[in-house]
């Protein structure tokens, strides 16, 4: 059974001084890979696999399981560990987060032990959801979870679709826990990026988690991105990242706007059924998931499908890789 760490006593440093974990010096594109079900429901191993090598393959930089995309709320504690095992044996050297999201405190230090036995890098945390907690809760939350798995962590920021806000204030309080890593800033307000950075300096890996706020979170300084449309567009999102990182941004604006349409859909309700949709029709997967999410029908899916089609009859040719 899960003891409770000790809760934190540390004094408050300076938070640029405070060193982020020397093992956890993340960045790059991190896609947040889609789950797969079989007709019975259960996990689509095989299909995932084929699926998540085409993300290695095209170059991305690590990869988080059992997030939102992944319906991480819908697997249970040994589809999690079993969604970890599979990534690590895909990934390489590159890190594979677990994602932490869960309603009690408890539990989510028991999958954060569970998780670093079966070889996760790290994890990326959220507050403890449904419930809404404040400064206090959240901060205790979050370094319990950290402190029960022993393993860098992505703090992760969503106030629009969870209720609570991580701010700059509360990241710079956080910054004497050596096991806070990194920050996937998903408040739709790419200002925040600058906020962070001015608030904590070099401390945290910012990675932008909007993925039609990615061209302007890394203008703002973010080293890293957890991409959604990446699971049926892997290509085209690492070269997207590549000319970036060669300061290559006429090329870069050109692509991000051709990308546009295509990463809106993941800012939605149902980023699942919609990111799963353009999955099927780009990179021949299934668009199954598990209740209570359905596939999309009618309009909603006539609207997907027009956005992919689009796309496809004007998709770019991509620089040659280097």
């Amino acid at each position: 059974m899960a003891t409770r760490p000790k809760s934190p006593t540390a004094p408050r440093l300076d938070s640029a001084a405070a060193p982020a974990s020397a093992s956890a010096r993340w960045s790059g594109i991190f896609p947040a890979v889609t789950s797969k079900f079989n007709d019975d429901g259960s996990l689509d191993e095989k299909e995932m696999a084929r699926c998540w090598k085409l993300q290695v393959d095209a170059g991305v930089h690590g990869l988080i399981v059992a997030g939102s995309l992944g319906e991480g709320s819908t697997l249970d504690a040994q589809e999690k560990i079993a969604s970890v095992k599979l990534a690590k044996s895909l990934a390489g050297k590159r890190p594979v987060l677990l994602t932490i999201a869960d309603g009690s405190t408890r539990n989510a230090c028991r999958l954060a032990e569970a998780g670093a036995k079966a070889g996760a890098a790290g994890f990326m945390v959220l507050p403890g959801l449904p419930y809404k907690s404040d400064r206090r809760e959240t901060i205790r939350h979050m370094t319990d979870v950290a402190r029960a798995g022993g393993l860098p962590v992505m703090i992760y920021n969503n106030p629009p679709a969870y209720g609570v806000d991580i701010t700059p204030d509360m990241l710079a309080d956080m910054a004497t826990e050596p096991l806070f890593a990194a920050v996937k800033e998903s408040s739709d307000d790419v200002r925040r990026v600058t906020d962070i950075i001015n608030k904590t300096g070099p401390r945290y890996q910012v990675f932008t988690g909007v993925d039609n706020l990615a061209l302007e979170s890394i203008a703002m300084g973010a080293v890293g991105w957890v991409a959604g449309l990446v699971a049926a567009f892997p290509a085209e999102t690492v070269a997207l990242w590549n000319l970036l990182q060669s300061g290559k941004w006429d090329e870069a604006r050109k692509l991000y706007r051709w990308f546009r349409p295509l990463l809106d859909v993941d800012v939605s309700s149902k980023l699942v059924q919609n990111i799963k949709l353009v999955e099927a029709l780009v990179i021949k997967s299934n668009d199954r998931c598990r209740a209570p999410r359905l596939p999309l029908i009618g309009r909603e899916r006539a609207a997907i499908t027009k956005i992919v089609d689009d796309a496809m009859r004007t998709r770019p040719k991509l620089p040659a890789a280097k």
